[in-house]
C-alpha cells in the first residue's frame, strides 16, 4: 500500500511540457513513460553539473539580452544632438518605451511558459529582440526610436518567466536562491559588456560623425552601435538549443495524483490566495529595481558631465564595478537566502532585501554627491554590492511557494510590476528632476541621489511587510505537497 502511494505521487516528475494539460499519455505505466521521455528514474533530478551548464548557458542569453537592453545609456550624448530631445525624453527611451510592450507582452508569454516548450519560446524572443535593436540604427525620428524599443522589450519578455520556470525544475529548493542568483548576474554581465563596447565603439567613432555603409548609405556612426549588438542576435539563439526542456516538477495534482490542468482563471485564483506575498515582494523588487536601472541608465552620463570622463572612460571603470560588485553581491545574496532556508527561515530571501536598502540607502547617495571621483567610486562599489543582494532572491521567493502549473505566469506577473515600475521610475526620476527642479544638466548626481535614496527607503518597508504573509503561504504550498 504504502509503495502503490508513492508511485502515484512520482507521477508529477512524470510530465511533458509541449503537452502539459491534455497529453494523451498521462496514464501511461511509469517505465512506458521513461522510455518515451528519455527521462532519468521517477523522482531523480538531472545531474547538478548539467543544471549549473543550463544555468550558465541562460546567464549569458540574459547577458546578451541586457547588452540590448543597456546600449542606449552611452549615447545619451549624440542621440540628444540628432535628435534634439531632452533629459526627460531620454529617460523614457531608457524605461518606458522598452518597459511597457516588455510588461504587457509579459503575461502572455508567461502563460505560455506554463504550457509550451519554454526552449523554443526563448529562441524566437532572441530573434525578435536583435531584429529590433539592429533596426534601432535607422530611426530619424524621436518616435521611431521609440517604437523600436517597444520592440526590444517585446522579444525580451520571452526570457525570464521561461528561464525562472527551467531553473526551478533543474534545482532543488535548498539551492534554488543560488542558481537564480547566478542567472541574474547577466545584468550586471550584460551591461559591463555594453559599456566596454560601446564605450570602445563611441569613442573610436568620435572623430568620425558620418559612416557610409552598403544599402544603408551615410548614417551617423553612433547608429553603428545598434548594429554591433544587435546582429550577433542568431548564435545566442543556437544556444538556447543545447538546453534540454527538463520534465516539470511540483506539479498541483488531482485527487488521483495525477497533474491537474489548470485554467487560466484558476491559474489567477492561485495568484489572488498569495496576493499579499505577491504584492509585497513585487513593490520591493520595484524600489530595488528602481535604484539599479537609474543607476545604470544614468551612472555614464553622471560621469561624463561631472567629471568629464569620456564615454570610454566610463565604461570601463563602470564595467569592473558591476562585474566584481555587482555580480559578488549577487551570489553572496544567494548564499545567505539559501543558508537561512536551510536553518528554517523561508522568509530568508526577504531578510536579504532588507539589507540590501539598509546599504544601498548609505553608500550610494553619498556616493553621488561627493566632488572627488575617487571617493565616489570608494563608495560606489559596496553600494553596488548591497544593491545587488536580493536581485536572484525575490524571485526564487514566489518559485519557492507556487506549483509548477502558475510559476510562467506569476513570474511573468511579477516582472509586469517589476519593469513597468522599477525600469520606468528609476531612468525617468532622474532626467526628470534634472530637467524640472534642477535646470541644470552637471545637477544630475544630486537627481540620482533622490531618486535611489527615497526609492531605497521604500525597498526595505515593502520587504518587512511581507515577511508574515509569506511564512504562511510558504508552509500551506509545503503541507500541500506533503498530502
Amino acid at each position: 500500500m504504502v509503495s502503490e502511494r508513492r508511485d502515484t505521487r512520482d507521477v508529477r516528475w512524470l510530465f511533458e511540457p509541449r503537452e502539459a494539460y491534455n497529453a494523451p499519455y498521462l496514464h501511461m505505466p511509469r517505465t512506458q513513460l521513461q522510455r518515451r521521455e528519455g527521462a532519468a528514474p521517477a523522482g531523480a533530478r538531472p545531474g547538478l553539473g548539467y543544471a549549473w551548464y543550463v544555468v550558465f548557458a541562460l546567464t549569458a542569453i540574459y547577458m546578451f539580452s541586457f547588452v540590448d537592453r543597456q546600449v542606449l545609456s552611452l549615447l545619451v550624448g549624440p542621440i540628444k544632438r540628432d535628435l534634439g530631445v531632452s533629459d526627460t525624453r531620454i529617460g523614457l527611451l531608457q524605461g518606458l518605451a522598452f518597459a511597457l510592450f516588455y510588461t504587457l507582452m509579459g503575461l502572455p508569454l508567461g502563460r505560455m511558459a506554463d504550457t509550451r516548450n519554454r526552449r523554443n519560446l526563448i529562441a524566437g524572443g532572441i530573434v525578435v529582440w536583435s531584429l529590433f535593436t539592429s533596426l534601432c540604427s535607422l530611426a530619424r525620428s524621436y518616435w521611431t526610436l521609440f517604437l523600436g524599443r517597444m520592440g526590444v522589450g517585446v522579444g525580451e519578455a520571452t526570457l525570464s518567466p521561461a528561464a525562472y520556470s527551467l531553473i526551478a525544475d533543474y534545482f532543488p529548493n535548498e539551492r534554488l536562491g543560488v542558481a537564480i542568483s547566478v542567472y541574474y548576474m547577466g545584468v550586471f554581465f550584460g551591461a559591463s559588456l555594453s559599456f566596454l563596447v560601446v564605450g570602445m565603439t563611441v569613442d573610436a567613432l568620435a572623430r568620425t560623425p558620418i559612416i557610409t555603409l552598403p544599402l544603408l548609405g551615410a548614417i551617423a556612426s553612433w547608429r553603428i552601435t545598434f548594429l554591433i549588438v544587435g546582429l550577433p542576435g542568431l548564435l545566442f539563439a543556437m544556444l538556447v538549443y543545447t538546453i534540454r526542456e527538463p520534465l516539470r516538477r511540483d506539479l498541483r495534482l488531482t485527487s488521483e495524483g495525477l497533474p491537474s490542468r489548470l485554467s487560466f482563471g484558476e491559474a489567477v485564483a492561485e495568484m489572488k490566495r498569495r496576493w499579499q506575498t505577491v504584492t509585497g515582494l513585487s513593490l520591493g523588487a520595484i524600489f530595488q529595481s528602481a535604484c539599479a536601472y537609474g543607476l545604470l541608465a544614468w551612472a555614464p552620463a553622471f560621469l561624463q558631465r561631472t567629471h568629464g570622463w569620456s564615454a570610454g572612460q566610463a565604461g570601463r571603470s563602470l564595467a569592473l564595478i558591476l562585474v566584481l560588485f555587482g555580480c559578488s553581491g549577487m551570489y553572496v545574496g544567494g548564499i545567505l537566502a539559501d543558508r537561512w532556508y536551510r536553518q528554517g527561515k523561508c522568509e530568508g530571501p526577504l531578510q536579504v532585501g532588507v539589507w540590501s536598502g539598509l546599504g544601498t540607502f548609505f553608500l550610494l547617495p553619498l556616493a553621488l554627491l561627493l566632488q572627488r571621483v575617487e571617493w565616489t567610486f570608494i563608495l560606489l562599489a559596496p553600494g553596488v554590492f548591497f544593491l545587488a543582494l536580493p536581485m536572484g532572491t525575490a524571485v526564487a521567493a514566489l518559485q519557492r511557494i507556487f506549483p509548477n502549473q502558475v510559476r510562467g505566469l506569476v513570474s511573468a506577473l511579477f516582472l509586469f510590476f517589476l519593469n513597468l515600475g522599477g525600469q520606468t521610475l528609476g531612468p525617468l526620476g532622474p532626467g526628470f528632476l534634472n530637467d524640472h527642479l534642477f535646470h541644470n544638466d552637471k545637477m544630475i548626481g544630486p537627481s540620482m541621489a533622490l531618486t535611489i535614496g527615497f526609492a531605497a527607503i521604500l525597498m526595505q518597508v515593502a520587504f518587512l511587510a511581507s515577511y508574515a504573509p509569506y511564512r504562511r503561504d510558504y508552509r500551506e504550498m509545503r503541507a500541500a505537497a506533503a498530502r
